[in-house]
């Protein structure tokens, strides 16, 4: 794809999709103290920041000593303004790097942040910001909710360690669902509701918005999810399980040998068969007690490949599927 057509269709997809979701610090800290260990001596990469004034940049700057770090690089999307919802109207963007305090008061001062200009528009996908990932060895940001799986094909084509937020609806995408069944990607520790600030020019919506006091527009979702392949100690955590099987209450597919959970926490101790689970189950996983089969719309002998199952000719929810290891 030509350059000038690539950065159109960001852009026109930034604006259609609303992608503008900005994170709150109390979001990246409760779920930063989880990963503390993974970043001595690391250069960590935020790619989709306006680094100026990214909550993100503020995480690692305020924290570049207490983490050990080597290096903070931050970039964005054609911002050169200080203004958190630029509307991208800028054909160039800068990135900052910063490796540390320099006076001795710990803190972030303008004199210590080297400001660098960037020849394009600071696209993740440029060549200027991959040659900035090549340098890095954990990314960590919120990438555009649209191109999710572009961005998440990219730091796997440059093996990068990462700690990202988006859908939990990405778990369905085939390609990114295939990560997970590799177990080359996983979740973190939040998911579920998270609010962003989002720009003065996004519509009222009846649910899930609200604008505070300063006038400042906000957007709750309530599916969100941090996706990671830093190590994290809950993925070696057992799901407790306390239920028997009975036909009654986990009936099989139509056309899939296999039975239908409908919670996690009810997934039976006893069965030792194929079980599709919600898509919530993965925030439970642990690849020592389960095996993932696959997803049921992609699952290789779905006989209606790329269609749910169904019961009683009625299609369920999304359904990974599952097999205890341990029976």
């Amino acid at each position: 794809m030509a350059k000038k057509a690539l950065n159109n269709n960001f852009h026109n997809a930034s604006k259609a999709k609303e992608d503008e979701f900005y994170t709150q610090l109390s979001e990246i800290e409760k779920e930063l103290k989880h990963y503390k260990k993974h970043f001595k001596d690391k250069i960590v990469y935020c790619n989709c920041d306006d680094p100026r004034v990214s909550n993100f940049f503020h995480y690692f700057s305020y924290n570049f000593e207490k983490l050990g770090l080597k290096k903070l690089i931050t970039t964005c999307y054609k911002n050169q303004e200080r203004d958190l919802f630029s509307q991208n109207d800028s054909e160039k963007a800068i990135y900052l790097e910063y490796d540390g305090d320099k006076n001795g008061n710990f803190e972030p001062d303008p004199q210590e942040i080297g400001i660098c200009n960037l020849k394009g528009d600071g696209d993740f996908r440029s060549l200027e910001s991959i040659e900035l990932l090549k340098q890095a060895d954990i990314v960590v940001t919120n990438p555009p909710f649209s191109l999710f799986r572009e961005y998440v094909s990219q730091l796997m084509e440059y093996e990068k360690k990462f700690l990202i937020i988006g859908s939990q609806n990405a778990i369905t995408y085939k390609d990114v669902f295939q990560y997970f069944k590799d177990n080359k990607i996983w979740l973190g520790y939040k998911s579920g509701d998270m609010a962003f600030q989002v720009p003065e020019h996004y519509e009222a919506r009846e649910t899930r918005f609200w604008e505070d006091e300063d006038g400042q527009k906000w957007r709750s979702l309530g599916n969100i999810c941090w996706f990671t392949n830093l190590d994290i100690s809950k993925r070696d955590e057992d799901l407790i399980l306390y239920k028997n099987y009975n036909e009654e209450e986990y009936p099989k597919y139509d056309n899939y040998d296999a039975i239908n959970v409908s919670k996690v926490a009810e997934i039976p101790m006893d069965y030792n068969g194929k079980m599709g689970v919600p898509i919530t189950f993965l925030d439970k996983y642990n690849p020592a007690q389960f095996e993932i089969i696959g997803l049921d719309r992609y699952v290789e002998d779905n006989p209606n490949y790329g269609r749910r199952f169904s019961i009683n000719g009625r299609e369920t929810y999304a359904r990974i599927i599952i097999r205890n290891r341990n029976l």
